[in-house]
């Protein structure tokens, strides 16, 4: 069978694909520079006779999946919300994906973002970059000022959503000595209790939060769940983190709460328009760290996506069941 790969893959991952007896050509969108939307996919399949994809952000929509002869689709996200796996479902094509490939990536700039903030490292890099000059020791004085930070240990953290990334983020600030916060309706006791963290209401989480990081899923019933109400609860000294989907908040409302002081600062790593480019509209407040959805950006990533993948496109071709699969009931 015919491979398209338009995921980013490490060669190992590529030399497992080849010797389960797949033919992969590999077009990694990062040195094509193209992503393709709507049914766009679906002549490239066709015209290469193609019968397996592994994609990234590349959408197998009702479309590609009618029109095509696909066997199996690979996507290396944890939940596979560019693949319609309802079409895939009802044709028998399995659909496998990569859960928690870049979660350790995400907490880890999720911590980033709230140093960042807390020391206010953007604003001090900004002041310099400004030409700012030292003519005497009230200048130092004045920028001093201006800089002056918080440490974390101490300080109350509220995650919202104890998921594999805000379970990660957990654990890394266990070493911060901090108290963690928690609100997740669909997290066991035993998960919160693992990570010494208190489980409370979202309202109570964002009145005692000095950090809150957001770390749920984007659904109907997380969409805009923060809004002007939600801000104005939080502490004026408080900080903002999301390295999870724009859609969790009502964007105009937190640029709204950082222009007027409800809250201190923000890190932001995801935007309802993106790509991000020089036009962001956070970029032009200095209490704001802005990051273009690079969360999962790493190398580790595409290696742990590259060997999950491969590895199990190479059990299901051999018969045995994949250990990630969107779709079990298609095995049977």
């Amino acid at each position: 069978m015919k491979a398209l790969v338009t995921a980013p893959f490490t060669d190992d991952g590529l030399s497992t694909l080849r010797a389960s007896g797949l033919d992969v050509d590999y077009q990694c969108w990062l040195e094509t520079g193209k992503l393709h939307l709507g049914d766009s996919l679906l002549k490239v399949i066709n015209k290469g006779g193609y019968e397996v994809v592994i994609v990234e952000g590349d959408e197998v929509k009702e479309e590609v999946i009618e029109g095509s002869n696909l066997k199996l689709i690979g996507c290396v996200r944890g939940v596979p919300r560019n693949i319609a796996v309802a079409e895939a479902t009802a044709k028998g094509i399995p659909v496998i994906t990569a859960p928690g490939r870049n979660a350790r990536a995400v907490a880890e700039l999720t911590v980033c973002l709230m140093l960042c903030q807390a020391r206010n490292i953007t604003a001090a890099d900004r002041l310099l970059q400004r030409e700012f000059l030292v003519d005497d020791f009230g200048d130092f004085a004045g920028m001093y000022k201006s800089t002056l930070g918080f440490e974390l240990k101490g300080r109350t953290i509220g995650l919202i959503g104890l998921g594999k990334v805000g379970f990660s983020v957990a654990k890394i600030l266990q070493s911060f000595e901090v108290s963690l916060l928690v609100t997740d309706p669909y997290v066991d006791d035993s998960r919160i209790a693992e990570v010494g963290a208190e489980k409370v209401e979202l309202d109570d989480l964002l009145r005692e939060s000095d950090v809150v990081t957001v770390h749920c899923l984007p659904t109907e019933e997380t969409n805009r769940m923060l809004g002007k109400r939600e801000f104005e609860l939080m502490k004026k000294t408080a900080l903002f983190i999301n390295t999870a989907r724009a859609s969790i908040t009502d964007e105009y409302a937190l640029l709204e709460a950082l222009k007027s002081g409800a809250i201190a600062g923000a890190g932001l790593d995801v935007f309802s328009m993106e790509p991000v480019d020089c036009d962001n509209m956070f970029l032009e407040l200095d209490n704001v760290t802005v990051t273009p959805h690079i969360g999962g950006n790493t190398a580790d990533t595409v290696e742990r996506q590259s060997e999950m993948l491969a590895n199990d496109i190479r059990t299901y071709l051999e018969g045995g069941k994949p250990h990630h699969i969107a779709n079990p009931e298609v095995l049977k």
